[in-house]
């Protein structure tokens, strides 16, 4: 979201992020590095929240009773969003899929609101069909592989590799927000994703014309930045090193593999996934979260 600010800074909008505290250091550095960015801060946990204080993001939830309160918590930041909202009289608000209730409070001061997707479009037309066609229920077993239908391409799956909240309709919190999510992109003026056109073009095309949404795709949002910044924690590996080695090897022969930030994973399971890659005999970089 702070690359995508700058991006819109650089063309002349006038940008202010909302953050919370944990946040503000990585905005104040755009803002330091020259980049005209606004900056309202609300507080989080916010109150009447039950989550613990010291929950500020999602990677720290460590067990299951926390995730219906972070996402409960998440929710009471309407309000406080709503006020800067009344003060500032902005002419759109663009905000993560995970705060569907943005489009309402965007309805409400009547203003344009837009859905940030860090992910592809790729994922989000896979999402779209496997919600609408569920091809998991009509297979008897988890390792019945099923085809996704409705997509440019026929993408073979199995039962195993569904999210578990997603095989259930309703009855859990992370399937109830995704729910909300997706009535609120019907509801919001369109969507961005951190992603460029010529990188999944059939995706992008089936995205407006088959599933019928509207989305712009600014990405590669990293390049954007003049200034080559930081990402993530320091590498265990030289960036040197990394690239040298990506240069010894035949065009398109590497397979890269990333959970993301937020994905944990059992000792066995990393175990796992590094026996099956290394027994396909494919070169790979592998990014492994520490801790």
């Amino acid at each position: 979201m702070i690359d995508m600010a700058k991006l819109f800074a650089l063309r002349g909008v006038k940008i202010t992020i909302i953050v919370t505290p944990s946040f503000v250091e990585p905005t104040t550095r755009a803002r330091d590095s020259g980049h005209e960015i606004g900056l309202s801060i609300i507080d989080f946990p916010p109150k009447g929240s039950s989550l613990p204080d010291n929950i500020v993001r999602f990677d720290q939830l460590t067990t299951p009773d926390l995730i219906p309160k972070f996402i409960r918590a998440l929710e009471l930041l309407q309000q406080p969003t709503e006020s800067i909202l009344q003060e500032l009289h902005p002419n759109c608000i663009i905000s993560d899929m995970f705060l569907p209730w943005t489009a309402n409070s965007a309805a409400k001061f009547d203003i344009h609101s837009l859905v940030f997707y860090g992910t592809s479009c790729i994922s989000q037309c896979v999402s779209v069909q496997m919600g609408l066609h569920t091809p998991y229920e009509k297979v008897s077993s988890d390792s019945d592989p099923f085809f996704v239908p409705n997509l440019p391409h026929q993408l073979m799956f199995v039962r195993t590799q569904v999210a578990r909240f997603a095989l259930k309709a309703e009855g859990n919190e992370w399937s109830n927000l995704l729910r909300q999510a997706r009535e609120a992109d019907k509801r919001s003026y369109g969507e961005v994703f951190n992603s460029f056109h010529e990188l999944e073009t059939d995706y992008v095309d089936h995205y407006k014309n088959v599933v019928g949404m509207k989305a712009w795709h600014i990405g590669p949002l990293l390049l954007s930045n003049p200034h080559k910044p930081q990402r993530g924690n320091e590498l265990g590996k030289n960036e040197h090193e990394c690239l040298a080695w990506l240069d010894s090897k035949r065009h398109n022969s590497v397979v890269y593999v990333c959970f993301g930030s937020i994905a944990t994973f059992t000792p066995a399971q990393l175990h796992e996934t590094t026996v099956g890659l290394e027994a396909s005999g494919q070169d790979f970089i592998w990014v492994v979260r520490r801790g």
